[in-house]
C-alpha cells in the first residue's frame, strides 16, 4: 500500500512557524516511505478565504522545498460531495436538525439543573434541546439551521462499546499505540457534535474525513490539539465504512512565551522570516525536523 498524507491549510491567513512544522514533517514522511504528499485547500469559510492567501500557501511550501503530489482538491467545490454523504447519515436515522443559537446553547447549559456545563472538542457540549424534533421526511438541502450527529443513535448503529485508531507520532515506530474512544466518553464527553453548518455547509469534522477517505490517505499528520477531534472522525470513518488512517499527533510550536501559533501572529509567518534572512534550511533545523 503506497503511504499517503496530506496538509490541508486554510487561506484565511500567513502560514507560521507551525504550519511549516507540520507541513515539513508530512512531507519528511511522505519522502522516506516512497509515499505521496497532498495539498488540500480547505476554503469552506469563504467569508474569511482569499485568493491573495492561497497564492501565498504555494509561494511559501515551494520555497521550503516542499512539493505535492497530483491536484489540489478546494473544499469550495465539494458541497454535492459532503450533502450526499450527510443523506447517507440521515437515511440511516443518525442526524436531526438544530435551530439553536449559540446563544440559545448558552442559555440552555448555564440554566440552574444541578449539574455543570460539560465541555468536549468542539466547546460546550450540547444539551440536547433539538434532539426531539420531528425528523423531516425528506432530507433537507437547504436549511436554516444545523445537522447534528444523534451519539446515542449513532453508537447503537455501531453495536460495540469501543472504536481504536493508531497513534504513532508518540514512538515513531513501526508497530503505533492503540487509542480507543469508548461509547460512553463519545456520549458524554463529545455530544452531539454539528455535521453541517447553516445553508448546507459541511463542518470540519465532516469535510476532513471525506476528503482524507476518498483521496486515500491512510497517514494524517496533524497537531496534538486535534487528538480529540480525532475521535470523531474516528466514530465518522465507522459510520461511512471507511478504513481509519495511522495519526501523528505532534507537538505544537509556540511562541517565546510558550503560547500557540496563530495565523494573526505575523512575526513567525514563513514570509516574514523569510524576508527577515532566514533559509529553508535554518527554519527546517528551528523546527528540529
Amino acid at each position: 500500500m503506497t503511504f499517503k498524507t496530506r496538509f490541508a491549510p486554510s487561506p484565511t491567513g500567513e502560514l507560521h512557524l507551525g504550519h511549516a512544522y507540520s507541513a515539513l514533517f508530512g512531507f519528511h514522511l511522505a519522502s522516506v516511505n516512497s509515499g505521496k504528499f497532498h495539498l488540500r485547500i480547505e476554503d469552506l469559510d469563504q467569508a474569511r478565504s482569499t485568493k491573495a492567501f492561497e497564492k501565498k500557501i504555494y509561494e511559501d511550501l515551494s520555497w521550503l522545498n516542499i512539493q505535492w503530489d497530483e491536484n489540489i482538491i478546494w473544499q469550495s467545490e465539494r458541497g454535492s460531495l459532503y450533502n450526499s454523504k450527510l443523506k447517507t447519515l440521515w437515511d440511516l436515522d443518525l442526524l436531526y436538525e438544530c435551530s439553536c443559537s449559540r446563544r440559545d446553547i448558552l442559555n440552555a447549559i448555564s440554566a440552574p439543573h444541578g449539574s455543570e456545563p460539560r465541555h468536549g472538542p468542539d466547546g460546550s457540549i450540547y444539551p440536547g434541546t433539538c434532539k426531539q424534533n420531528i425528523k423531516a421526511s425528506k432530507f433537507p438541502t437547504k436549511r436554516n439551521g444545523a445537522l447534528r450527529l444523534d451519539m446515542i443513535k449513532a453508537w447503537d448503529y455501531i453495536g460495540r462499546e469501543f472504536l481504536t485508531f493508531c497513534e504513532a507520532e508518540k514512538v515513531l515506530k513501526s508497530t503505533p499505540e492503540i487509542q480507543i474512544v469508548t461509547r460512553n466518553e463519545a456520549i458524554d464527553n463529545i455530544g452531539d457534535v454539528v455535521l453541517s453548518r447553516p445553508g448546507s455547509e459541511a463542518s470540519y469534522h465532516l469535510s476532513v474525513v471525506i476528503d482524507d477517505a476518498e483521496l486515500g490517505i491512510n497517514n494524517i499528520v496533524r497537531g496534538e490539539d486535534l487528538f480529540d477531534a480525532t475521535k470523531i472522525h474516528t466514530i465518522l470513518y465507522f459510520l461511512f465504512n471507511f478504513p481509519t488512517p495511522i495519526y501523528y499527533h505532534h507537538r505544537l510550536i509556540t511562541d517565546s512565551n510558550g503560547k500557540r501559533l496563530a495565523t494573526r501572529d505575523r512575526s513567525q509567518s514563513i514570509s516574514s522570516l523569510r524576508k527577515a534572512g532566514l533559509t529553508p534550511k535554518s527554519i527546517s533545523s528551528m523546527l528540529g525536523i
